[in-house]
């Protein structure tokens, strides 16, 4: 995966212990990445279509299914280590699922938690209505986190038509744009992640 391609900004979290900790939103180029729990039926595209469409695939670590990463989407990887937050993985990605939601209110939405599914939807009770806006997949190692979130903001949504988003079937992928009708500005967007970051996790971020 192109990690250092697109690199939109790199926050430091602060210096714990003398153990650097960071922020970092990426912009990648159109790449399919399936989580090592995550199954290959569901994956709808034949490589070589893959390949002349010009997405990349890879089976990666993290927890989690099938994605989609892409140009005007926020992909936000945090580098913390938890023993100076809270050493619960649960709490660190309710914390990320708050972030996402304090930011979707700026713009008027209201970003929700489905019972049993990480992520970030809208809508999520109303069957048939079901709409994820934000995908998370991370992997924890001596509580050091990795990758992180996805959060649709421009995103062309028909890349997802080509796979089973997250293993999830029957449940729609939305984003910032199609909810509001109106393209977003992408780097306020990650300047308003950025304050709610430092809110929920009570830190403060330095260039």
């Amino acid at each position: 995966m192109s990690n250092d391609e697109g690199l939109g900004s790199a926050a430091d979290v602060g210096r714990l212990t003398n153990i650097p900790h960071h922020l970092l939103f990426v912009e990648h180029s159109p790449v399919y990445t399936l989580g090592k729990s995550g199954k290959e039926e569901h994956i709808l595209i034949p490589p070589e279509e893959m390949a002349a469409r010009g997405i990349e695939y890879f089976h990666i670590n993290r927890g989690g299914d099938i994605t989609f990463h892409g140009p005007q989407q926020v992909v936000g990887y945090p580098i913390i280590d938890l023993e100076q937050f809270k050493t619960d993985l649960g709490w660190y990605l309710r914390s990320l699922e708050e972030v996402i939601i304090r930011t979707m209110a700026e713009y008027g939405l209201k970003g929700e938690r489905s019972k049993g599914e990480t992520g970030v939807w809208l809508d999520p009770d109303i069957p048939g209505r079901e709409r994820k806006i934000c995908a998370m997949g991370i992997k924890c190692s001596r509580w050091i986190t990795m990758h992180g979130f996805a959060f649709n903001i421009n995103t062309d949504l028909s890349y997802f038509d080509h796979i089973v988003p997250c293993g999830i079937v029957g449940k729609q992928v939305t984003s910032l744009q199609k909810e509001l009708g109106r393209a977003v500005d992408f780097e306020e967007v990650k300047i308003r992640l950025r304050k709610h970051f430092e809110e929920v996790f009570d830190v403060k971020l330095q260039e």
